[in-house]
């Protein structure tokens, strides 16, 4: 490790003279913290709130959801980007226990998310025998867990927070990929164009699993994170190109739709443009800090959204809906939610049992 001092008058040891730090690059270790990251993660999960909102409050259908479709392939893509751009640079390699580390947390993931679908079936007495008589039909285990095609939170869905399927099997597929990269580096290359090729060869024949798209698109996401964020952060900064592409592709899935490709291309751009927002050198202001600490705890986060608005759905049902107070159960969900990861931010800090608890369910 490089050593921060230097040799004075007489031998003395003084401190080396710290360069300006840029706000987006790690400046303490290779395992620090990326601000823009934590900014990206947050704005995905407040991205996230807007759609729930719209699917409890306004309906499910509607052309506005196909400009959202990047939301859930973005998280997906993040946790592969995280994997070899973060995780890489604190463990390495060679260190065994980085296969271990993501084994864990994506058994961990799918156990978080078969425990909140029980607790939600036993909270909504209402659907409580369908929702059950459908958890322990074959048909939903294969729809759900393997193609993926009942993937879905809204109120007529078996299940509720279903991006946690696709980031559990992410992790746990890339513990054994990396494993393999340590003789063959190209493996995650090869996985992500063989799954590529499966989901065109499954488009010829007018098929199609969701979860085996999310999973080339967790791929993919791994790849782009082995480029340095050096690169990235000179990529990104060209906010015009950004711009005429991103209209482009709005331009593009308006006309066609979100086929597959065009959900590749607005996932990129989609996370380029934030992480862009997120990346300013001036000191960041109170809502950026809340942003980037809302996506410290996206997880947890993503999670609170969904209770939020689950019990601001049932609040409001009987009431009189207008525009009114659309709104401001809107606003209402998106500072429930950030009141939330706060709370529980201050409350690790100050009760150990909690910390415990946090980091046995979510870290």
């Amino acid at each position: 490790m490089k050593s921060n001092l230097k040799t004075g008058t007489g031998g003395a040891l003084l401190p080396r003279p710290q360069a300006r730090a840029v706000e987006i690059m790690p400046t303490t270790s290779k395992a620090a913290r990326i601000p823009a990251l934590d900014f990206t993660k947050g704005a995905l999960v407040l991205i996230m709130v807007l759609y729930h909102w719209l699917n409890y409050f306004l309906g499910p259908q509607g052309d506005i959801y196909k400009y959202l479709r990047f939301l859930t392939p973005s998280f997906i893509f993040i946790t592969g980007f995280l994997i070899s751009n973060v995780y890489l640079s604190k463990y390495g390699i060679a260190d065994p226990r980085l296969p271990k580390r993501l084994v864990q947390r994506g058994l961990k993931i799918l156990g978080v998310f078969i425990l909140l679908n029980v607790v939600r079936t036993l909270l909504l007495p209402d659907a409580r025998a369908q929702m059950l008589s459908e958890h322990l039909s074959i048909r939903t285990f294969i729809n759900v867990y393997i193609t993926g095609s009942d993937l879905g939170g809204g109120q007529g869905k078996a299940v509720a927070f279903y991006v946690l399927i696709p980031i559990g099997y992410l992790l746990l597929l890339s513990s054994g990929l990396l494993l393999v990269s340590k003789l063959y580096k190209y493996v995650f290359h090869f996985v992500c164009a063989s799954f590529l090729i499966g989901i065109f060869v499954l488009y010829l024949n007018g098929l199609q699993s969701a979860n085996l798209e999310l999973l080339a698109i967790g791929l993919l996401g791994v790849i782009l994170g082995y480029i340095p964020i050096k690169e990235i952060n000179r990529f990104v900064r060209h906010p015009f190109s950004l711009t005429v592409a991103y209209m482009g592709y709005v331009a593009a899935i308006t006309v066609w739709n979100v086929i597959y490709p065009l959900q590749i291309v607005g996932v990129c751009l989609s996370l380029m443009i934030i992480y862009l927002l997120g990346g300013p050198n001036h000191e960041p202001g109170s809502v950026r800090r809340r942003v980037v600490l809302l996506g410290k705890y996206s997880l947890f986060g993503y999670v609170a959204q969904i209770v939020v608005l689950q019990l601001l759905h049932r609040g409001l049902r009987s009431s009189d809906q207008n525009i009114l107070t659309s709104a401001i159960s809107l606003l209402a969900a998106f500072a429930l939610t950030i009141l939330a990861v706060e709370a529980t931010d201050r409350l690790r800090v100050r009760v150990t049992t909690v910390d415990r608890l946090y980091k046995a369910v979510f870290a």
